[in-house]
Parts: structure tokens; sequence; C-alpha cells
């Protein structure tokens, strides 16, 4: 039986702690929780999470200020940073401290499971000397520029190489067809053109075919997500 990823919860509030853990099992996760700083920072660095929900106004220390005492001791678990500080100035705050997300306090469950699955993506695609990146059955070697199913080589052109190189690096969160075109094309204005729907739509059945399941979806009136994750 596959063990289950396990999530980190560093909340003080006992109610947010459960609500915070509920949606962990929801998502098929396993929850541990800590309530003060020092044994939030003490358990992360076990290096047995992927995943680490920190709040902010803890006993002994603000979470924000957990994330570069993680990173100096080496570890890259994603951090989700939960707080009652939910103004715009705060959120930058913790962007530009390293959180990998930022949910402010009252939040929706909804949204929560939504984001802590997207950060579990994340974590689930390995990098291996930068060369490598897998999720599951499929492999990008970035310095060969082939992709594969398991054993099974899947052709694509240089264009469909770029477009899924870059859905990787944002694998769980939606690509517009401007980031597309600016990242993958190098144009920074739509030349109204359906030229990123073309080779998206070539690289979707490519890949689906391979895999036996889809690996880039459609999110309506947004753009793509890219998952190749059995759904």
């Amino acid at each position: 039986m596959t063990d289950l990823p396990r999530i980190l919860i560093v909340e003080d509030d006992s109610v947010a702690a459960e609500a915070l853990a509920q949606a962990v099992r929801d998502i098929g996760a396993a929850p541990t929780i800590q309530t003060t700083f020092p044994a939030g920072i003490a358990e992360a660095e076990t290096g047995a999470y992927g995943v680490i929900v920190f709040d902010r106004m803890l006993p002994g220390g603000d979470g924000i200020d957990a994330i570069a005492k993680l990173r100096a001791a080496g570890s890259t678990a994603l951090v989700m940073v939960v707080s009652a500080l939910g103004r715009a100035a705060n959120k930058i705050e913790g962007l530009e401290k390293g959180a990998d997300d930022y949910l402010a306090k009252p939040f929706d469950p909804d949204e929560l499971r939504a984001r802590l699955r997207a950060l579990l993506r994340r974590q689930a695609m390995q990098v291996l000397d930068n060369d490598l990146v897998t999720f599951g059955d499929l492999q990008i070697r970035m310095k060969a520029r082939t992709v594969h199913a398991g054993q099974t080589h899947i052709a694509v052109s240089p264009k469909e190489f770029e477009l899924i190189s870059y859905f990787a690096r944002n694998a769980g969160d939606v690509v517009t067809r401007m980031q597309l075109l600016e990242n993958v094309w190098n144009l920074h204005f739509d030349p109204g053109t359906n030229v990123v729907d073309v080779h998206v739509g070539r690289l979707r059945r490519k890949l689906e075919q391979a895999l036996g399941h889809p690996a880039i979806h459609t999110a309506r009136g947004e753009g793509y997500v890219f998952d190749p994750a059995p759904q």
C-alpha cells in the first residue's frame, strides 16, 4: 500500500487547526499538527513533509520567519502561509520571504483543498541533476530534450518540448494563453491566432495516448492546467 503524503500544520488555534487537518485528509494526505513556532520548526526539520502549512501569529514566532530557517537547513518543502493577516501587503511580505502560497483567514474550504492539491502536485515533481523531471510514469529529460511515458518515447517537436517544459515548471497552476505566448513564443502581445491552442492540442493528444489519461486540462475561460497524475 502506498504511503499517504504527509502535510505538517503549524497552527495554535484548535478550530483552525482541525479545519486545516480535515482539508488535508479530504485530499488523501495525512496531517500532523504542531501548535508553537519552535515545535513546528523542529518537526519540519525532520524532513518528513513535502508541504508545510504555517500560521503567522504563533507562540514563539511568526510563521513566515520559519521559511528562511527551513531553507537554511536544506529543506525543499513547499510552504503555505494561512493567516488572519490577509491584506495585500501581508501577502506580498509572505511571498517575498519565500512562501509558496499565502491564504487569508477565514478561508473557503474548497479553495484551501485546491491550493493544497496544487502544492502536492508541485512537490511530486522530482528534478534530478537539473536534467530529469518526473511525474509518475512521465519523464522529461531537459538536456536531451526528450519525453517518455515509462519505456515509451513520445515524439515531440522542439516547440512542443518548450511547451511541456513550461507546463512542468508550473504544474498544478493555471497557465494562461498570454503566459504561453510570452514564455514559449516570446510574443508580448496576442497575435490574434490560435497558435497556442493548436500546439497545446497536439501535445495534449500525444501525452494522453502515451499515458492513457489526460495530462493537460482546460481551465474554462482561464487557460490550461498541467497535471499528469491519473484522476
